[in-house]
């Protein structure tokens, strides 16, 4: 589960791993924006109200500021 106004790990995961390649433009342009909110909502939220998974995908997808987990 994500918290609220954030992508899910889960979804952030199956984006990456199928590449752009095999991608619509529909589904590349949906990831797009997908990813800019996300990384929005990373930001505006602080560490201490996010979840253990959103600070893993923070991490991961380069969306932290602060890397302590």
């Amino acid at each position: 589960m994500s918290d609220t106004g954030r992508q899910d790990l889960h979804d952030k995961l199956g984006a990456a791993v199928k590449p752009d390649s095999q991608k619509s433009y529909l589904e590349q342009a949906g990831d797009s924006i997908k990813s800019a909110v996300d990384g929005v909502a990373s930001a505006v939220q602080p560490q201490q109200e996010k979840s253990t998974t959103q600070k893993i995908g923070d991490a991961v997808s380069g969306n932290s500021t602060n890397r302590n987990i």
